[in-house]
């Protein structure tokens, strides 16, 4: 570093590669001081004049506005603001020509001066030594200043950089022809351009500040030395004239021998360059409180009478200073915003002095000629040789007519200045500046449509993301916390977890107690609550403990002979009591049926015994359906009260039996007796009805006997009414001898042999006498069994 600080204070200065040296032309118009021009009859303000985002506009059609005052303000980053040049009236707001090779609308303000070129308060700086950063920053930025000699990039971004800085350049070079606007400026206020400088110095603090000057310009460099001989930290530094040697990264390789990297700023090698009109615009900032509303244009060309410098009202029309300087149109004139070698053609001369422009050239056919008709490239060379970027102008060419955009990418397109070089020094005539303009502009539209679907991809997933979410908000609504409690609802949430605790037991229930206690809790506190399945599982758990305390219960009662629950015991056996009344009153009915069927005066012994066999198979079925009821009663009991049920079952049945014998005991004598003439009885029909008495008598007799064996067998040891058991079977037995009895006598009389005739008459009614004694007999002892019986159930 120290190394190159002696090195350029010694006066080095490094070439760069290529350049050329084209006719200066630049006595036209540098011999006179910059001159003021009268007011126009309007100003074209178009609200975008730099690199960056255009302000918001502030004012409105047909407002009144006064010199200085700001039209529109700053709304995004790069953005610098637009003032009003004059005062006067704005009479239309609307898209006019812009100051481009294409020409296209741009909104602009049209104002139409009043002639009293009024100022705006103005609000300068009182001490701006003492000034902070930011003041000076805001000052710079509120005035509106752009870059004045390149492409307009905003100062006030400079001012404000972060990165440390090692040397202030200021470009003073203006190294194209017939520009002479730096010129004359550094002659005529070399002073405020000093003042401009060291307040940069004061944002920046640079090492060393550099002024580049041409050696073509030795008025220049004398006034600028006498300026900034006060301070040590500015060096006036001349340089040989080259073009393009005011190009900012050209002109830091001829001062500093540094070069700025591929893709990179000035600013990444710590050099910051200015132009010497931007940093006059400075210091009428800072210490004046002026705007940019006016800069130094130089108006040349053979077909101007009186070429020179004027001060230019922002929003000037372009025919007005050509008019005011005398301007004598040729046929197919051409009007070239810029030099001749980096300038473009003008489509009208409508279009208004804007920040960047610096020169306007009228030339005359011999001055400028018209570019001849494009020949085949001979590949000699000469624009590699010339290019000062090191760049390969011919393969460019190529790459751009076949719009082969990847390859013009890969060999640095973008490091073109356009300074004009190649297309200078080309045989051939071809406009290879244009086809770099071209292929320029679609790269960065292509550029722009990528990034424009990359910003459309983005919000595209961003809604699908926030969509799905939505939905998946939707779908857990129930999740969602749940709004804060009333004190009356708190209370109730509390009274329901005090009677949770009051009914809790100690034992296996405590962790589902406490599950349901920190569930009431988190309800009571608002927080979220997730759907379980508690309080399934909590009664599932009770009856599994109910189930296992009932099983131990079970085997407890079975081995300590426990006490049963006499009241289901008596329920079941009522039940069963039931359904056997009802069977035998089906059977009965059935009895009386078949009874009553036979004929009086003869009856078939075929028949009888068909209908004893269906009487005693309905009974049989009958008494099976009440045994299987009784069981199935009995099964579905409490294994608990399982075997006095079946006791109490047993007894029941008994006495359905004893009770249904009897009553087909009782119906056969009376059946029997109603049928016997006074004459003289059948004594086949006799022997039948004794048959099927005696066969109902042993059916009877044989159930009797089972159900005895069945009580003592089902009788349990746990608990069971042996009493009521042995009463109930006594009761059958006896009913059953007693029915047995009747039939013997029955029979007796039946084998008893005949007598003679003459004893016939006397033994038939004896006979008689003998059966009628025997049914008395019966009958009293069906009552008797009846009434026995009728006891017993009482007492059952």
């Amino acid at each position: 570093m120290e190394k190159l600080l002696e090195q350029i204070k010694k006066g080095t200065v490094w070439a760069f590669p290529g350049g050329v040296h084209p006719p200066q032309q630049k006595s036209l118009s540098n011999n006179t001081p910059i001159a003021r021009l009268p007011l126009p009859e309007k100003l074209v303000l178009p609200l975008k004049q730099h690199i960056g985002a255009s302000g918001k506009l502030i004012v409105e059609k047909s407002q009144h506005v006064l010199k200085g005052q700001p039209l529109t303000k700053p709304s995004a980053n790069w953005s610098v603001p637009v003032h009003a040049p004059t005062s006067g009236t704005i009479i239309d707001i609307t898209p006019m020509p812009s100051a481009h090779p294409s020409a296209l609308p741009e909104l602009s303000i049209i104002i139409e001066p009043d002639g009293k070129d009024t100022w705006c308060e103005l609000s300068p700086l009182a001490n701006p030594a003492n000034a902070s950063h930011d003041e000076l920053v805001d000052v710079i930025h509120n005035a509106g200043i752009s870059g004045m000699g390149g492409a307009g990039f905003p100062t006030y971004v400079k001012a404000d950089i972060k990165q440390p800085i090692e040397f202030l350049i200021v470009n003073a070079v203006e190294c194209e022809p017939y520009i002479t606007a730096d010129d004359t400026l550094m002659r005529e206020h070399a002073a405020e351009i000093i003042k401009g400088i060291e307040l940069m110095q004061q944002l920046l603090n640079p090492t060393l500040c550099i002024i580049g000057i041409e050696d073509n310009k030795p008025e220049a460099i004398t006034a600028m030395t006498e300026a900034a001989k006060h301070n040590e930290h500015i060096l006036i530094q001349t340089v040989p004239t080259v073009y393009p040697s005011g190009g900012e990264k050209q002109l830091i390789k001829l001062l500093t021998n540094r070069e700025v990297p591929n893709g990179g700023i000035p600013a990444d090698i710590g050099i910051l360059v200015h132009n010497t009109g931007t940093l006059f615009a400075i210091q009428q900032a800072v210490y004046e409180g002026k705007p940019l509303i006016e800069r130094v244009v130089t108006v040349t060309g053979n077909t101007i009478h009186n070429p020179g410098n004027v001060w230019a009202l922002l929003g000037t029309e372009i025919k007005h200073l050509l008019d005011c300087q005398g301007f004598s149109p040729v046929p197919q004139q051409r009007v070239v915003m810029g030099g001749p070698m980096m300038g473009f053609t003008l489509p009208t001369v409508r279009i208004g002095v804007v920040k960047t422009t610096n020169c306007i050239l009228a030339p005359d056919h011999k001055e400028l000629a018209e570019p001849g008709p494009e020949k085949a490239c001979i590949r000699c060379s000469a624009c590699a040789d010339a290019c000062p970027a090191s760049l390969l102008p011919q393969q460019l060419q190529w790459f751009a007519k076949s719009k082969e955009y990847d390859k013009l990418q890969e060999h640095n397109l973008f490091d073109c200045i356009e300074c004009g070089a190649c297309a200078y020094v080309c045989p051939s005539e071809i406009p290879l500046v244009q086809y770099y303009r071209v292929a320029k502009v679609e790269i960065k539209e292509q550029i722009a449509e990528k990034i424009k679907s990359d910003r459309a991809k983005e919000r595209f997933d961003a809604r699908k993301a926030r969509l799905e979410q939505e939905q998946a908000e939707r779908k857990n609504r129930h999740k969602r916390k749940p709004a804060a409690k009333s004190t009356e609802e708190q209370q109730k949430v509390a009274d329901a977890l005090a009677r949770v605790k009051d009914k809790t037991s100690d034992g296996d229930n405590k962790s589902a107690v406490a599950a349901a206690i920190a569930r009431a809790k988190a309800k009571k506190q608002g927080g979220e609550l997730e759907p379980d399945n508690s309080e399934v599982a909590k009664e599932r758990a009770a009856r599994k403990e109910q189930a296992r305390l009932y099983k131990e219960q079970k085997a407890q009662s079975n081995g300590d002979d426990e006490a049963v629950d006499d009241k289901k015991s008596a329920v079941a056996a009522a039940i069963a009591r039931a359904k056997a009344k009802k069977a035998a009153q089906a059977n009965e009915q059935t009895a009386s049926d078949d009874t009553a069927s036979e004929s009086p005066v003869a009856a078939d012994d075929k028949k009888a015994a068909v209908a004893a066999a269906i009487a005693r198979a309905k009974a049989k079925k009958a008494a099976q359906a009440n045994e299987q009821t009784a069981t199935d009663d009995t099964t579905s009991e409490s294994p608990a009260a399982a075997d006095d049920k079946k006791a109490a079952v047993a007894a029941a049945i008994a006495r359905a039996k004893a009770k249904k014998a009897a009553q087909a005991n009782e119906q056969t004598p009376s059946d029997d007796t109603t049928s016997e003439s006074p004459v003289a009885a059948d004594d086949k029909k006799a022997a039948v009805a004794a048959a099927i008495a005696r066969a109902k008598a042993k059916k009877a007799a044989q159930a009797n006997e089972q159900t005895p064996s069945d009580e003592t067998a089902s009788e349990s040891p746990v608990a069971t009414d042996d009493k009521k058991a042995a009463v109930a079977a006594a009761i059958a037995r006896a009913k059953a001898k007693k029915a047995a009895q009747a039939d013997e006598l029955a029979k007796q009389s039946e084998n008893t042999e005949p007598q003679s005739n003459d004893e016939s008459s006397e033994g038939s009614q004896q006979t008689a006498q003998e059966k009628k004694k025997a049914a008395v007999a019966a009958a009293i002892a069906r009552a008797k069994a009846k009434k026995q019986q009728k006891e017993g159930n009482d007492q059952s």
